[in-house]
């Protein structure tokens, strides 16, 4: 996006925060953070940013590019609490299954930059362009919404901390502050309608329906019969994995052509086990018994678009209706990986993990479904 930006209007400085080396125009910055939980290096990125919001005149244009897991690249953590107190917040939230709405909101609340505050800092125009990574691309969620007014609360905050593992879960001083807020003695993020964001516009660029449609061009293109399912694919993995191919499957029983079945989402995971794994491996190995039992050839990829799945080196994972099979004669069963959140080396052993790297972008997860 930095790229793109260079070529058509001059920018006087500018910063690419990436969890990868990448290359940046001339004059740019770059500072490698980290995702899904933040590092020392996202808080100086952070930081960074909102010095050159800060540096921009009355007359700039602070414009700002957003493509998925800025949350985590780009923090600055409130002053009463620290970088320390918001990355065990992040890891607690996310081992317990919160979703990305859930988790934003704690996020906002314990930040100087999310929430509204980084367009807050500009004193001209402050222009956004989002890719988003979000179910239903809520602007106010998307990257916590730097730039957005954020309609959500302290009490909304505690509210979620008091459903994922009650607030005795929590560093205390997370929830000393959103205790606080929630009773009026911190200052909220801006709110719909807020003065401070008036010079402040976000516009939506890209989502996960531009990945699926790029799957089903070239799906056609391969002589594939393809159906597309627009309603997203969420809820914890394990389980709407199993109820979303039972539907997928049903839906290419009547087809006389092979056929690609393409959808998108975002689903969970209740971290139980001492494994590794991401949503999209363990989505996979959960749909795997299901295709031994499809009665015909089937399989199914679950990826990330930004070719990062949890805390591993994978994409996602494929399974097929030999993956039972195949598992069976290398001697492992595939329930214990699952409670154990294992599903990377089960995918390992078999061969059937998905390596893609970082592809610079993030829309979401995409399944994609080939039946004979």
């Amino acid at each position: 996006m930095a790229l793109a930006v260079a070529e058509r209007v001059t920018v006087r400085a500018g910063l690419v925060v990436s969890p990868e080396p990448s290359a940046v125009p001339d004059g740019f910055e770059l500072i490698v953070g980290a995702h899904p939980v933040p590092t020392a290096a996202s808080e100086q990125a952070g930081r960074r940013a909102l010095a050159l919001a800060e540096s921009a005149g009355p007359d700039d244009t602070l414009l700002v590019l957003l493509s998925g897991g800025a949350s985590a690249l780009m923090a600055v953590p409130a002053d009463d609490v620290t970088l320390d107190d918001k990355r065990a917040t992040t890891d607690r939230l996310l081992r317990a299954g919160a979703d990305i709405h859930a988790l934003n909101t704690v996020r906002k609340h314990l930040s100087a930059i999310k929430g509204g505050r980084l367009a807050v800092r500009a004193r001209g125009v402050c222009r956004t362009l989002v890719i988003s990574d979000v179910v239903g691309d809520d602007l106010s969620v998307i990257a916590s919404g730097p730039t957005v007014a954020d309609p959500s609360t302290f009490g909304d905050a505690l509210d979620v901390l008091r459903r994922f593992g009650g607030e005795d879960a929590f560093p205390r001083a997370v929830v000393d502050r959103i205790q606080r807020g929630a009773a009026g003695h911190v200052a909220e993020t801006p709110k719909p309608g807020d003065a401070q964001l008036a010079r402040a516009t976000t516009t939506l660029i890209g989502s996960r329906r531009d990945a699926m449609s790029g799957a089903a061009t070239e799906a056609a293109a391969r002589g594939y019969h393809v159906v597309r399912l627009g309603d997203p694919v969420v809820g914890e993995a394990r389980t709407s994995a199993v109820a979303f191919l039972r539907g997928a499957l049903a839906r290419a029983a009547d087809s006389t052509r092979p056929t690609c079945i393409v959808s998108s989402g975002e689903t969970t995971v209740r971290v139980t086990g001492q494994g590794k794994g991401g949503r999209n491996q363990e989505f996979a190995l959960a749909a795997a018994a299901l295709l031994a039992e499809a009665g015909t050839p089937a399989m199914l990829a679950s990826a990330g678009t930004d070719g990062i799945d949890g805390p591993t080196d994978a994409a996602g994972a494929v399974a097929d209706h030999t993956t039972i099979q195949r598992a069976a004669a290398a001697g492992l069963a595939p329930d214990p990986f699952l409670l154990d959140n294992n599903a990377y080396a089960f995918f390992d052993a078999l061969g059937d993990l998905i390596h893609t790297g970082p592809t610079g972008t993030n829309v979401g997860d995409l399944q994609i479904i080939l039946v004979a």
